[in-house]
């Protein structure tokens, strides 16, 4: 059985294997797409081929969708080369369910995979097409936090943004100047109102990329690029939207486990690879079955019926405090938690963290610290979202998601994991010295900016876009050595860039200060600083 649309012929044998496939005519939809495309997506990787193309497959097989999604990629051109293209653009998407049982699915909603390269090419001319097209109801995004960042720590714009800034609509390389090249074509071309949606795991998303897009449309503006009437209609939420969201889907790297058993079912080429850029891809996407998303309702061009999906549309209000509740306390502050202490303790799963009683007991702290200053959402309980995500979702043996992947640019993601209850707790108690895992969490961040697991080895940090900067700040501190720390945590927990409110002003920089140099003590400082402050022993 060969992932092709012709390898589906046959039904029959991919059913006997247990895998669902498409009852709409992909071809046909395809070609309707095309002609008159619907919802163009960038960022094309695990979470978008799982999670929300599995959304627009499940409004086509129900017969509430004719069209299906246009993907884009600014970054990782791998991808369409080695997995959309060779497979026609079909996924085979993995749910692993807590009892070690798999549900298998083709998913075919992906109609045409482009690599976004700006300037006189045939994909800036085809995207430049789409988004002339009037039909064209909402620009998606799943590009990580970092892919919507302009400026540097010190406040001057990022090298590769002040240079789409000077160069202006030519020849956009970031994602930012990009989309907003693309929608001044679009301005130029019809008007035609369109919704863009974050639906990247970051907090008030929608805001995040109205801001970016503002901001180089007005550089722009400033420097002759486009005009005033164009920075104007980008301004109008009534013609250009930026609805806010709430994504949840644990969605790891594609597991090699998996890519065997599929090519033991008797699947062609199955197996996991590596792209230059180092992404993890794959042909199938593996990932937990429990998914969320909440979207405003705000499209002025109409939209997809993603309501008959599952996905929650409501107010931005409710989709702010669904927000606030999984990235500020119920899921993303423990991932970052295990994450960097399941690199120095030596974990290779979340699962495994889970096991360990000191790592279960850090999580279940954060997440009490966090509950009691998260506003209820309504729509979905916190208590309830809390208890699923420690009791079955992070400890799910089969999947198998790691504290590296989930290291991943921790830098853009401290402020809103953790710089958001801290702030609550000023608001609250006119300080956040009542914490006492989040400085924990913290500290570990710093504690493993030093690349020394706790048993002394050396380890490879992961990707960051400020991984070099943040280890300058602290060169010179050396592992066992507590007098070599002196005051070079001040600027980093000084820093509301990073954290978005100063530590030290907040009552918790010194207290993380303590725990840094307790768990730089030696072998074993780690886990025993851990256990002393959470009163374990």
């Amino acid at each position: 059985m060969e992932l092709i649309i012709d390898g589906l012929n046959d039904r029959t044998k991919w059913e006997k294997t247990g895998v669902s496939l498409p009852s709409y005519d992909i071809r046909a939809v395809s070609e309707r797409t095309k002609k008159e495309p619907l919802w163009v997506h960038f960022g094309a990787g695990n979470i978008f081929r799982m999670f929300i193309a599995g959304l627009q497959d499940t409004l086509l097989n129900q017969g509430d969708a004719d069209r299906g999604i246009i993907c884009a990629e600014t970054f990782g051109y791998d991808i369409i080369d080695e997995i959309y293209t060779p497979h026609d653009n079909l996924v085979l998407g993995v749910t692993l369910n807590a009892d070690g049982t798999t549900e298998k699915k083709v998913i075919g909603s992906l109609c045409e995979a482009i690599k976004s390269i700006s300037g006189e090419t045939a994909e800036w001319r085809r995207l430049k097409e789409i988004f002339a097209s009037h039909s064209l109801q909402m620009v998606s995004f799943t590009i990580t936090e970092k892919g919507y960042a302009l400026y540097s720590s010190d406040g001057t714009f990022l090298p590769s943004i002040a240079k789409d800034i000077e160069g202006g609509l030519r020849e956009p390389k970031t994602a930012m100047a990009q989309v907003t090249a693309l929608l001044h074509h679009r301005f130029e071309s019809s008007k035609t109102p369109i919704a863009v949606v974050s639906m990247d795991n970051c907090s008030r998303n929608g805001e995040k990329l109205r801001a970016a897009v503002l901001t180089i449309a007005a550089e722009w503006q400033k420097r002759g690029f486009v005009s005033n009437d164009f920075v104007s209609w980008v301004s109008d939420e009534k013609t250009v939207s930026f609805p806010w969201t709430m994504i949840d889907k644990i969605t790891p790297r594609p597991n090699a486990k998996i890519g065997e058993m599929l090519e033991k079912s008797g699947i062609e080429a199955m197996k996991p690879t590596v792209t230059k850029n180092g992404t993890y891809i794959a042909p199938f996407v593996n990932a937990e079955k429990p998914q969320y998303l909440v979207i405003e309702d705000s499209f002025p061009n109409g939209r997809p019926s993603l309501e008959k999906a599952g996905v929650y549309l409501t107010d931005r209000e409710s989709v702010n405090r669904v927000e606030r509740m999984k990235v500020t306390t119920c899921l993303n502050p423990l991932h970052t938690a295990l994450a960097v202490y399941g690199c120095l303790l030596g974990f290779d799963t979340i699962a495994d963290e889970m096991k360990d009683d000191t790592l279960r007991t850090l999580v279940e702290k954060i997440s009490a610290e966090g509950l009691p200053v998260v506003t209820d959402p309504k729509i979905i309980s916190p208590e309830k979202f809390a208890e699923e995500v420690l009791r079955v979702r992070l400890p799910n043996p089969f999947m198998p998601d790691t504290p590296q992947r989930i290291a991943t640019d921790t830098s853009q993601k401290v402020g809103i994991r953790f710089g958001e209850t801290i702030k609550s707790y000023i608001e609250r108690d006119g300080n956040a010295k009542a914490l006492t895992a989040i400085p924990l969490a913290i500290a570990g961040w710093l504690r493993y900016l030093l690349a020394i697991k706790d048993d002394g080895e050396a380890f490879e940090p992961s990707s960051d876009p400020l991984l070099s900067e943040l280890q300058a700040k602290l060169s010179g501190i050396e592992w066992g050595k507590k007098e070599s720390c002196g005051d070079k945590l001040k600027a980093i927990l000084s820093s509301e860039s990073i954290f978005s409110v100063d530590l030290y002003k907040a009552g918790i920089g010194e207290k993380i200060e303590e725990l840094f140099l307790e768990e730089i003590a030696g072998v074993g400082a780690v886990r025993a600083t851990l256990k002393k402050h959470l009163s374990l022993h």
